[in-house]
C-alpha cells in the first residue's frame, strides 16, 4: 500500500492535493451563483424583463440537478479524468453559444440547457475523488472539496463584472467559456480515483470501512433513510435558495439599504455559504446525519423568526438571519454527500450521490420561484418566512424520525442479506 504514489509522494500525504484541485474545478463550475451579475446586462441587450432573465438559471439548476444521477454511472465506466473533461468542455461550449444568443430561447438553451448538462457532469467528480481517497475523513474531506462552489462568487462576481465593463456581456461569456474549459480539462488530467484495496494507515480507518458496508443493500430506494435524506434534503435547498434569490431585494424592500450595501452584504454572505461546507461535514462525519440536519434546521428555525420581527433600519438582525440562511445552503452541499457515504454503500458513492443529489434540483426548482410569487400575491417578503420556519420543523421532524443511526439501518438490512 505505501508504493502508492500521488504527485510523487506517498498516497497518505499526496491525497490531500487532490482537495485543492477538486476546489479550483467546483470554483469554476460554480460561477453559476454569479448569475445575477449578468442579469441586467443581458436584460438591457436582449430586451427581457427580469422573469425572462432569471429563467435560464432555474434552468440550469434542474439540468445540472438532473444529469448528475447519470453522471454517477458514467464516472465507473469511463473514469474521473474523463468525465471531468467531458463536463468542463461541455459548461465552456455552453457559456461560448451564450455568447451567441439572441433571444430568451437561445439563452435557456445554452446557459441553462448546455452549460447546466457540463455543470451537472462534472460536479460530482471532485467529491467523488475527495470521498474515495479519504475513507478516514469523509466528512471534512468533501465539506472542503466542495467550498469551491459555494465560495465561487466571491472570485467570479467582480471577475465577470470587471470583464463585462470592459469588453461587454457577450465576449465575457466567451472568455469565461474558454478559460473554464481549459482550467477544468488541466485538472482533470490529475484526479484519479484510489485502487479498491487502498486503505490510509490511519487509527479510525477500520471504523470507517465498517461504517461504509454496515448498509448492505444495492437499492438505496428501498430504505427509509433514502427518503429521510432526499426530504431533508429537499427542504435545506429549497430554503436556502430562496434566501439566495431574495438576499437583495429583503435588504432593499425590508430594510431600505441602497443597491451597493446590498451588492456588499451578498458577499459576505457567499463567505458563509463557504464556510458551511467544512463546517457541517464535520458535524456530519463526527456525530451523524441527523445531528447535522437538525442543526441546520434549528439555524434556519432561528433566521426565520428573526425575519418576521425584523423591521425597517435593522441591519443587524438582517445580516445574522441570512447568513445563517446562507450558512446553512452551504452546510446541506457537504451533509448530503457525506450522509451518502455515512449510510450507504461507499463503493457506490458517485451512483448514490446522483439519486440524491435530485433533490438539489427539486429545491432549486421551487426555491427560486416561491419566495418572489408569495412577494406578488401580499405585496412583503415578510410572508416568505412563515413557509420558511415551517418546513425547518417539518424537516426536524424527518430528520429524527427517518435518518436513523446506522446500528439500527444496520439491523434492518443485515437479516435479509444473511439469508441470501
Amino acid at each position: 500500500m505505501d508504493t502508492i504514489k500521488l504527485f510523487g509522494m506517498p498516497a497518505q500525504r499526496g491525497r490531500w492535493l487532490l482537495i485543492p484541485l477538486g476546489i479550483v474545478v467546483l470554483l469554476c463550475l460554480g460561477t453559476v451563483y454569479s448569475w445575477s451579475i449578468f442579469r441586467k446586462p443581458l436584460e438591457k441587450l436582449l430586451n427581457i424583463g427580469a422573469t425572462e432573465s432569471l429563467l435560464p438559471f432555474t434552468v440550469l439548476l434542474v439540468v445540472f440537478a438532473l444529469l448528475m444521477p447519470i453522471a454517477g454511472f458514467l464516472i465507473d465506466r469511463f473514469g474521473s479524468r474523463v468525465v471531468t473533461a467531458v463536463g468542463g468542455v461541455v459548461m465552456g461550449v455552453g457559456y461560448i453559444l451564450t455568447s451567441f444568443a439572441t433571444n430568451e430561447p437561445m439563452l435557456v438553451f445554452a446557459y441553462g440547457l448546455v452549460a447546466g448538462a457540463g455543470i451537472g457532469i462534472a460536479y460530482g467528480v471532485p467529491l467523488a475523488v475527495s470521498a474515495k481517497w479519504f475513507p478516514d475523513k469523509k466528512g471534512i474531506a468533501v465539506g472542503l472539496t466542495v467550498i469551491g462552489f459555494g465560495l465561487s462568487p466571491l472570485i467570479t462576481a467582480p471577475l465577470a463584472k470587471n470583464l463585462i465593463d470592459a469588453y461587454g456581456v457577450r465576449q465575457t461569456f466567451t472568455i469565461l467559456g474558454i478559460a473554464f474549459s481549459v482550467i477544468v480539462v488541466a485538472i482533470a488530467t490529475q484526479l484519479k480515483m484510489p485502487p479498491s484495496q487502498w486503505q490510509p494507515t490511519v487509527r479510525n480507518v477500520a471504523s470507517a470501512r465498517v461504517t461504509s458496508v454496515r448498509v448492505t443493500t444495492e437499492k438505496i430506494w428501498q430504505t427509509q433513510s433514502f427518503y429521510g435524506l432526499w426530504t431533508c434534503y429537499t427542504i435545506g435547498t429549497f430554503v436556502g435558495l430562496s434566501a439566495i434569490g431574495i438576499s437583495s431585494p429583503v435588504a432593499q424592500e425590508m430594510i431600505e439599504l441602497d443597491s451597493t450595501t446590498a451588492a456588499m452584504t451578498v458577499s459576505l454572505f457567499a463567505i458563509f455559504n463557504g464556510l458551511g461546507r467544512p463546517l457541517f461535514g464535520w458535524v456530519t462525519d463526527r456525530f451523524s446525519p441527523k445531528i447535522a440536519a437538525i442543526a441546520s434546521y434549528v439555524l434556519i428555525l432561528i433566521a426565520s423568526i428573526l425575519m418576521l420581527n425584523a423591521r425597517t433600519g435593522a441591519t443587524l438582525t438582517y445580516i445574522a438571519a441570512f447568513a445563517l440562511f446562507w450558512l446553512s445552503l452551504g452546510g446541506w452541499l457537504a451533509i448530503a454527500p457525506t450522509a451518502t457515504l455515512t449510510l450507504f454503500r461507499a463503493e457506490n458513492y458517485a451512483k448514490n450521490y446522483g439519486i440524491i443529489f435530485t433533490a438539489y434540483g427539486v429545491g432549486a426548482f421551487f426555491g427560486t420561484i416561491v419566495a418572489g410569487r408569495i412577494r406578488d400575491i401580499f405585496g412583503s417578503y415578510t410572508y416568505a418566512f412563515y413557509p420558511m420556519a415551517g418546513l425547518a420543523i417539518a424537516g426536524t421532524i424527518v430528520a429524527v424520525f427517518f435518518l436513523k443511526r446506522l446500528p439500527a439501518m444496520s439491523e434492518i438490512l443485515e437479516e435479509p442479506v444473511a439469508r441470501s
